[in-house]
């Protein structure tokens, strides 16, 4: 599966380092240093709808960390997964009468324009869960024989092609903790109690009857009337939520990868679950760091497609919103902190907008004297950036620099390679 077009990402002298990010694992800042080339995962979208400003905020926080590791001087490696078959996306084709694929092929195209617009990164590998059907269904069949799965007989199932009725299959979260070095929590750090509740809101089954632990999580769903089924050595189905990462993470970057990243809404359960799905198929960890973005609200609430609240980058765009503008808007929120969208940071932007350009990549901008130090600036940047991804305040050091710099087509090129704001296009 394609993305989408890569930004031209300039060349600034001088360099960074590793940066500093906050791990939810260990709820502390650990140094995310690449061994040889960093190797990211970030969990992608579901594509039922088009993409608001949550996913947005979460893609240009680990397009900021690239940028940031680019700068370092090291290679990156960099795999995103699209969730096209899942209970939400079938649910809304449903709904509108729309065949699931073409709903999904559609929504991830207005995803791929939109991240282009905004100069996001795309990922080395962009992978539909459609295209590595195979794999997890082998990925199942290997934990079903090494005893972390077992069955839960299924009333509502059908059969398969194959002419049979299958059932659903749910990993054993107790058999993984006995036999790997994974402990249900490692990632999450969250008491029983509160992962039943999130577990319930977040597409679980904990109340399922033959569950041997009510948090056990599905891997494999039987064929049901009406719904897409493939083949696979445990019975026709499809594939459950967090196996899908697992086996898509495993393939592109193998274990121990640098960061999975990902909304704070994933943390528990998918991370938790995915991490503990890819210790049982490999013996290993799945990744070093678990880097998590705020959630972005509006009018009151979470922005989310359940509620329907939503600001789309598409919507903002066909207004006339110039992309730059939505970027530092979501810069200037710190990624790890929850945040409402209004339209005064989007009236904020768009002045800060105006005052880079009219500062940094104006031919027509009048020297001063003592003019601030482009190389001290980006300096500034560099040291904001690397400590946790702080782009507030690699904006504020820009900020005071509107005065004047003695340099300011190096700083042009810094803001395109850091922060991603491109003040050259027209």
């Amino acid at each position: 599966m394609h993305a989408w077009k890569r930004p031209e990402i300039p060349s600034v002298p001088g360099t960074s380092d590793a940066p500093w990010l906050h791990d939810t694992a260990t709820d502390s800042l650990v140094e995310a240093r690449p061994i040889n080339v960093a190797r990211l995962y970030v969990c992608g979208i579901t594509p039922y709808d088009a993409t608001h400003l949550g996913h947005a905020a979460t893609y240009l926080a680990f397009d900021t960390l690239q940028r940031v590791w680019l700068d370092a001087g090291f290679q990156v490696h960099y795999a995103q997964n699209v969730t096209d078959i899942d209970d939400p996306l079938l649910e809304r084709a449903t709904r509108t009468g729309v065949d699931w694929r073409e709903l999904a092929q559609s929504q991830v195209e207005l995803f791929r324009t939109d991240m282009e617009a905004l100069g996001i990164i795309p990922p080395n590998e962009y992978v539909a869960v459609t295209e590595v059907i195979d794999e997890v269904s082998d990925a199942v069949a290997q934990l079903w024989a090494a005893g972390f799965a077992y069955e839960v007989e299924t009333s509502d199932a059908v059969a398969g092609a194959d002419g049979i009725t299958g059932s659903d299959v749910y990993f054993d979260i107790a058999a993984a903790e006995a036999q790997t070095d994974w402990r249900l929590g490692d990632e999450s750090n969250l008491n029983r109690d509160t992962m039943l509740a999130l577990f319930a809101e977040r597409g679980g089954d904990p109340d399922r009857a033959g569950k041997r632990d009510a948090l056990d999580p599905m891997l494999w769903r039987a064929a049901r009337d009406g719904e897409p089924q493939w083949p696979s050595p445990v019975g026709a189905g499809r594939p459950g939520w967090h196996i899908e990462c697992s086996v898509i993470a495993l393939k592109e970057l193998g274990t121990d990868f640098t960061v999975q990243g990902g909304g704070s809404d994933l943390v528990f359960p998918h991370h938790d679950m995915s991490a503990g799905h890819a210790s049982a198929l490999s013996g290993h960890p799945l990744a070093g760091v678990y880097s998590h973005t705020g959630m972005v609200a509006y009018q009151g609430e979470k922005m989310s497609k359940s509620l329907g609240n939503l600001v789309l980058v598409s919507g903002l765009r066909s207004q006339g919103v110039d992309p730059r503008a939505i970027r530092l808007a979501l810069l200037a929120q710190h990624y790890r902190t929850d945040w409402a969208w209004t339209d005064t940071l989007l009236s904020a932007a768009e002045q800060r907008l105006a005052r880079y350009l009219a500062a940094f990549a104006s031919a027509s901008a009048s020297p001063i004297a003592n003019p601030a130090s482009s190389t001290a600036v980006i300096e500034m940047m560099r040291a904001s950036l690397r400590a946790d991804l702080n782009s507030p305040a690699a904006l504020h050091a820009l900020d005071a620099a509107t005065s004047g710099v003695d340099d300011p087509e190096l700083l042009t090129d810094a803001i395109d390679a850091l922060l991603g704001v491109n003040l050259r296009e027209s």
